[in-house]
């Protein structure tokens, strides 16, 4: 599902791409500039950099400033000038001052636990990206163990920067006057156009699995789990060939630093209880069955191998499921029953199921979906209905990749238009409340820098010598 927020309303669409990548790429870059560092003068020792601002104690080298200025060059269709490269130092100069205030400020704490959590969850990208951790290795030189040990205090840095800067944003709001005066003062030959977009509601039942394919499904796991204890086969080498887990098993079912919290309950129960290194019974979850091992454990978060062998969806009993739905289908229609009350007891999708049965972005909270973004099941339920109907009891994928049916709830169908402060209000809020935060932290910013060192050399200095 994709939120309609992604469209762009900027007075100046280039300097809010440019901002926008700059902070986005900021912690990419501590991994590209370090890396691409350390490789580059391993293979060539002439190689110089230049400071090009001092800010506090820090230093800014022009290497991380040109690497800010590619990575910006590589996302967007943007070319090179010394705006672009001053745009990059400056952010940078602007985080640099974030985080000497943040660490004057004795009130904010940054847990380790915090900064583990997002070195392992941005060294994982990487991994992806390069194409493994030995690949990751290999390039930079460094165990993992190293990289996260030169790069901790860096997170730590800009987890204070972003809280510092969260606790500021956090207090401005937008009036529905500012909202009003935002939208009225944008050109009204840019505004961009919206497709068709849907506000749903719905309630899901699963097919039920049958003896059949718990049997079926427990004999493969039961002979991977045994080989596995025999030694005949590494957990690894099985999970890459059997597991049905498309997170992992190319991974050899490996999760790092995952916390209890973000897996399912049955799957929580087992992990939590698991000796180190131990091979875990079968269980069973709403995706399979699977067995673990757990290699750390740190409080709540853990490391584990697993490995998932899902039911055959050939050989569920779908009748179950049609028949509840449509039970509950006439008894909202003439009983008048509350679709959100009703959702939130007999769904079994539990994202919707939280919401009262209301579809949303899982990324943004957006209740607008694109209509052609929701896949192809979703669009012929929906393209015959009319506002406030509901549907017979019909399939669908949920975001997991599960076979399920759902009854659906049309709310609103918005159809495509250019964007206005009436059917776009929410999206238009947000715009004008992004835009606010951003001129008043800027503003402030630039008082924070009054008592902060701030020293631009060679290149910076140039270019301002040139402008």
């Amino acid at each position: 599902m994709t939120s309609p927020i992604g469209i762009a309303l900027s007075h100046d669409r280039t300097e809010s791409v440019r901002s926008g990548l700059f902070s986005k790429v900021l912690l990419f870059l501590l991994f590209m500039f370090w890396g691409a560092s350390s490789v580059a003068q391993a293979q060539d020792e002439r190689i110089l950099d230049e400071i090009v601002a001092v800010v506090g104690n820090h230093i800014i080298l022009q290497s991380e400033v040109d690497g800010a200025v590619m990575a910006a060059l590589q996302q967007q269709e943007l070319v090179y000038s010394d705006d672009l490269w001053n745009e990059a130092l400056s952010q940078m100069v602007n985080e640099k001052v974030l985080t000497i205030h943040a660490k004057r400020d004795t009130n904010l704490v940054i847990t380790d636990q915090q900064v583990d959590q997002m070195l392992d969850s941005r060294i994982e990208q990487m991994q992806a990206q390069v194409g493994g951790q030995a690949r990751m290795e290999e390039l930079y030189g460094r165990s993992i163990i190293e990289i996260k040990s030169d790069l901790r205090e860096e997170f730590r840095d800009m987890l204070l920067a972003d809280e510092f800067r969260r606790q500021k944003t956090g207090t401005i709001k937008a009036t529905p006057t500012d909202i009003a005066d935002w939208f009225e003062a944008f050109p009204t030959d840019s505004l961009p156009s919206m497709p068709d977009m849907v506000r749903v509601s719905h309630i899901v039942r699963l097919p039920v699995v049958t003896e059949e394919a718990r049997t079926e499904a427990m004999e493969i796991i039961t002979a991977a789990r045994d080989s596995v204890i025999a030694g005949v086969i590494s957990m690894e080498d099985m999970a890459e060939l059997f597991s049905d887990d498309p997170g992992s098993a190319s991974n050899g079912g490996l999760y790092e630093d995952m916390s209890l919290s973000e897996v399912v309950p049955e799957f929580a129960a087992v992990a939590a209880r698991s000796p180190i290194a131990a091979y875990s019974r079968i269980f069973e979850t709403q995706f399979g069955l699977h067995f673990l091992r757990v290699n750390a454990r740190r409080g709540e978060n853990i490391d584990y191998n697993h490995i998932l062998i899902s039911f055959d969806e050939r050989k569920v009993d779908e009748k179950p499921a049609l028949e509840r739905l449509a039970l509950l289908r006439d008894s909202i229609m003439t009983s008048n029953g509350s679709f959100e009350v009703i959702a939130s007891v007999e769904s079994e999708e539990e994202f919707s199921k939280s919401r009262g049965g209301r579809v949303t972005d899982p990324q943004t909270g957006e209740r607008s979906l694109f209509l052609e973004a929701l896949g192809a099941l979703w669009q012929r339920t929906l393209v015959t209905m009319e506002e406030g109907d509901i549907s017979e009891p019909v399939e669908v994928q949920l975001l997991d990749g599960r076979r399920a049916f759902h009854i659906v709830l049309l709310e609103q169908r918005i159809d495509a238009h250019v964007v206005n402060i009436d059917t776009d209000y929410d999206l238009i809020a947000k715009r004008a409340l992004s835009n606010k935060q951003g001129v008043e932290l800027a503003k402030w910013i630039e008082t924070l820098k009054t008592s902060v060192y701030i020293d631009l050399r060679g290149k910076a200095r140039t270019l301002i010598a040139n402008q």
